[in-house]
């Protein structure tokens, strides 16, 4: 089968959904099949072997010029070329804007599609896709980019899946009007799409309300990892429990709450030895967020029990989920992905979350961990503590988590579950 592939790329930054894209492209390859995976923006950066085109498509530079300086929206194509280079993306990725409070023209610009001021964008994209060999699918990355659907379907007459993974949280955050107008433009767009796929039974239900997706074009394929990378570590568990958390530093994932959480039981004389372990992205916007972290530790004389690792390469991030022995994200949101915790689980470290998102369904399927409720810092703090003193139960949900994840959420059976949807697709068009 031959799929072209449309990701975003997410300005220098570690993003899930361009991890999962890619590793999907990658594993399609594996088994045979002509996957193209093309970058929109900015170049992806992921944790494994990067198998995206050099090419980036609607570079980042060109949308931003072509949506506030008219000029650009007709130059030629040869000298856009000059701010287009993958390096000069990569140089300047890391300065552009991610926020949606200051996207919302944009975003609405895009989802204009080929009547928004990035029509030469969309030119240029099926200009090069009918020089290619034609797909037997394409599959863009999320419904944010819905706008490509039409013209591409129409180009190559091939039909088009469109992968949810997150996107409401983007547009619940941009200001009116624009995100009414967003909101609009997509449900104007899903008859263009002939299917759509949802990283997880609660983000396919809560995007078939939100978009007006039917239901007979909704279909799950649950994220996965390489389980024989994010394995169990050889190591006994023993000692004092190592808390840990990983993902972007920033307020919704709660990372203030662990912090807190920890706090609180150690001024009541429990979780003594233990320590909390965090790392990930920390992005510039969220400095000040951490700094007054950082000054709540030193000032309650925790900085020797809690330790920020910064980004972790993916050795490095794998060595340092094998070295937990809890992992806990107590999110302020409803997650769709949930991905470092099906990461830490593969591991064999049992997971402590709230009931939320699609957390509630990793947790209760694997049986690899502790649902609490949402935002209560005393439920936090009792599930902490009670494993904390139970390491034979840690080791217990740890067994499960590592096999549920083997069973359920692996790089296979991601991959087995897109073909389906992808043989479906070609057979319903006659392919």
């Amino acid at each position: 089968m031959r799929i072209t592939s449309i990701t975003a790329g997410a300005s220098g930054m570690y993003c899930g959904s361009c991890i999962r894209d890619n590793a999907l492209a990658a594993a399609l390859t594996r088994r045979g099949h002509d996957v193209t995976l093309l970058p929109l923006y900015t170049p992806t950066r992921t944790d494994e072997e990067n198998v995206s085109q050099k090419r980036v498509f609607f570079s980042g530079i060109s949308v931003y010029l072509e949506e506030y300086v008219s000029l650009f929206r007709w130059t030629p194509w040869l000298l856009d070329r000059l701010w287009e280079s993958p390096w000069l993306l990569r140089l300047v990725s890391g300065r552009m804007k991610t926020d949606p409070g200051q996207l919302g023209g944009l975003t609405v610009s895009m989802l204009e599609g080929t009547h928004g001021h990035q029509r030469k964008e969309f030119d240029k994209l099926v200009h090069w896709l009918r020089d290619q060999p034609r797909p037997d699918v394409i599959d863009i990355s999320n419904s944010m980019l819905i706008g490509i659907a039409e013209p591409l379907r129409q180009a190559l007459g091939c039909p088009v899946n469109c992968t949810l993974q997150g996107e409401n949280i983007f547009l619940g955050h941009l200001p009116e009007p624009y995100r009414s107008r967003a909101v609009a433009l997509i449900r104007e767009q899903v008859a263009h799409v002939d299917s759509f796929v949802a990283v997880s039974d609660y983000y396919a239900g809560c995007m078939s309300r939100y978009l007006e997706i039917p239901g007979a074009k909704m279909h799950v394929v649950p994220l996965g990892v390489d389980v024989d990378r994010f394995r169990p570590g050889d190591g006994a568990p023993g000692g004092s429990p190592t808390i840990g958390y990983f993902g972007r530093i920033a307020p919704e994932k709660g990372i203030h709450r662990l912090c807190e959480a920890y706090r609180a039981l150690r001024a009541r004389g429990e979780l003594d030895g233990c320590r909390v372990e965090l790392a990930g992205y920390l992005g510039p916007e969220h400095a000040d967020y951490w700094r007054k972290i950082e000054s709540g530790i030193a000032g309650r004389d925790l900085s020797a029990d809690i330790h920020y690792r910064g980004e972790l390469e993916l050795d490095d991030k794998v060595a340092f989920m094998q070295g937990l022995d809890l992992f806990v994200v107590p999110a302020e949101y409803d997650d769709p992905k949930g991905l470092s915790l099906i990461e830490a689980m593969a591991c064999g470290v049992p997971v402590v979350a709230p009931r939320r998102g699609t957390y509630t369904e990793l947790v209760e399927r694997t049986g690899g961990g502790v649902l609490v409720e949402p935002e209560d810092d005393g439920a936090l703090e009792q599930a902490l503590a009670a494993l904390a003193a139970d390491p034979d139960r840690r080791a217990e949900l740890g067994r499960r988590a590592a096999g549920g994840v083997r069973t359920r959420y692996s790089t296979d059976e991601m991959t087995t579950r897109a073909l389906d949807v992808y043989a479906r697709l070609t057979a319903g068009a006659g392919g």
